[in-house]
């Protein structure tokens, strides 16, 4: 059992007031919007990765034994992570709060509830949906019809059966019969809105700038037309205060909003790194998946609109994964294969590449695994410093802790010191939408070409038609390959970027197009991890 310490102790610690929380129970707490300072003293660091792989990589796990570490060697230190979903933990990945020695806990309550903030998002989401329908089926909004409706509904269970259906049926008392849809509760734009929000006053106005319909003439319909906001605000107002909980070793831990990596933006709220930059001299947070998506999306989207700005990034990869991005099966992935680790690191080299194009300087974290051999290590090592890394540190945080990634604090410590944060840019904010595309296809993914659906070329259109040709991307893609197609390992080149469909979360500003096969709700696997938990409800395996 790990001994917790009691929230208000660790809240003092940091220098946050009693006055400024709202806890539950005693190991975990809200933080008021009062408690932020103006002044913003400590240093972002950004935890990113190679593409996931069966294999393994640990970038949550690496994120908080980073923090574990920079405590370890004296500095003020707080990690900022997204709160999981439900979907998952009940699905295939079995939980969000790092492994083995690097955690944040109490991580059964995290993993599972938490303070309620999911539920709130989903709650919320389906009242705009409720009242959306409700109001165009009375014609409450001229030139509107049901069809016109563009709106799902979420839940936070992977359900693929709720990817489409029909609503309304029943007659007319029912509601107009039409075809939608279920999104996951971390793909709802209102987890976006909430992840993206500076206070309360920008959620408003960010919650009335949601589209929900387009109505005649190719005109928007916002939740401000229907008179949804006063409703959500007061479903959201709690949500948005950033919940505070520990690291295994004690340090504070923000763990606050979770918008899928794949689908939205992948990474915790402004309002919690601001909160933490307050206090802290280094703040650690994460962005979800790979640096094709998770990265680039931090940067593009959450920095260029709240003003933050990252010191330096860590990218975090294994021997393992490396290995598989090369070709070994996952059988066989515990034998010595320096040549597979060597052409993996294709992956590995095109994702350095990435970041420094973004204006960071980047660290290269190697989570160790037994069976990684001394040679296959360096060969990792050397093809990162290749790239363009300015160092490549094994890390064990797993299995020791902060003890574990000392060596990497330091390595990011003095990486940070080199000079103000300076980030850049792929492309401008005024571009048309179809060459941010291009630009993110080209650079990052690597693409030769993009190809757009017919469908997807006219809602393209209509968005630009609309006015919303100045949004950034959040592409909608495969995590587990720099490409659109899953198959497509390593470093693939000279291929067509597919889109199949394009939405527009106004509200959140993104416009994201949906690359390839991609769904914005999850199915179950063959073997859920919800079949795991016993019959008096205790969660194994997180």
């Amino acid at each position: 059992m790990d001994e917790l310490r009691p929230i208000g102790e660790v809240a003092r610690g940091l220098g946050i007031a009693p006055k400024h929380l709202i806890p539950f129970g005693d190991t975990k707490a809200k933080v008021l919007l009062e408690a932020m300072r103006p002044e913003q003293k400590g240093k972002l660091i950004v935890v990113t990765g190679v593409n996931p792989t069966p294999a393994g990589e640990g970038k949550t796990t690496t994120c908080v034994g980073l923090t574990q570490g920079l405590g370890k060697i004296g500095k003020s230190v707080v990690t900022t992570l997204r709160e999981p979903s439900l979907g998952p933990i009940f699905g295939i990945k079995g939980g969000g709060t790092g492994g083995g020695m690097a955690r944040v806990i109490p991580e059964d309550e995290i993993n599972v509830h938490f303070t309620g903030d999911a539920h709130a998002v989903s709650s919320a989401h389906n009242l705009l949906g409720a009242l959306a329908e409700n109001a165009i089926y009375r014609g409450l909004i001229p030139g509107a019809k049901p069809t016109d409706i563009t709106w799902r509904r979420v839940v936070d269970i992977e359900d693929r059966a709720l990817r489409s259906i029909v609503s309304g049926l029943g007659g007319s008392a029912n509601a107009p019969l039409r075809e939608t849809g279920f999104d996951i509760v971390t793909a709802s734009e209102i987890m976006a809105v909430l992840a993206l929000s500076s206070g309360l006053d920008d959620l408003r106005a960010r919650l009335g700038r949601i589209t929900i319909a387009t109505g005649s003439g190719g005109a928007r319909v916002t939740a401000n037309d229907v008179g949804a906001v006063g409703s959500l605000m007061a479903l959201l107002r709690h949500a948005i205060l950033p919940n505070m909980v520990q690291t295994t070793e004690g340090q504070p831990a923000f763990v606050h909003t979770g918008p899928f990596g794949n689908i939205a933006h992948g990474c915790n709220s402004v309002v919690a790194d601001r909160l933490a930059l307050g206090y802290a001299d280094y703040v650690v947070t994460e962005a979800g998946f790979g640096a094709d998506l998770g990265f680039e999306k931090f940067m593009h989207i959450k920095c260029r609109t709240s003003g933050l700005r990252p010191s330096a990034a860590v990218l975090v990869g294994t021997v393992r994964a490396l290995k598989h991005h090369g070709g070994v099966a996952i059988k066989d992935l515990d034998y010595p294969d320096p040549l597979s680790v060597r052409i993996g690191c294709a992956n590995l080299q095109h994702l350095v590449g990435v970041v420094r194009k973004l204006g960071l300087p980047v660290v290269v974290a190697i989570n160790h695994f037994p069976s990684d051999t001394p040679e296959e290590t360096v060969v990792m090592q050397d093809a990162a410093i290749e790239a363009g890394a300015s160092q490549a540190v094994v890390c064990s945080g797993f299995e020791d802790g902060g003890e574990g990634a000392v060596e990497l604090a330091e390595a990011v410590v003095r990486t940070s010191d080199n000079g103000p944060p300076r980030a850049r840019w792929l492309y401008p904010l005024d571009a048309p939408l179809r060459e941010k595309v291009r630009v993110l296809a080209e650079t990052v993914y690597g693409a030769s070409d993009v190809r757009w659906s017919p469908e997807a070329s006219r809602r393209l259109d209509r968005f630009e038609e609309q006015g919303l040709g100045g949004l950034p991307i959040c592409m909608a893609k495969t995590p587990l390959s720099i490409s659109h197609d899953s198959s497509l390992k390593n470093r693939p080149t000279n291929y067509t970027f597919e889109i199949s469909d394009v939405r527009a979360s106004t509200g959140a500003g993104f416009v994201y197009p949906i690359a390839g096969n991609i769904v914005t709700m999850p199915g179950l696997p063959r073997t859920p991890r919800a079949l795991d938990i016993d019959s008096k409800g205790n969660i194994t395996g997180l």
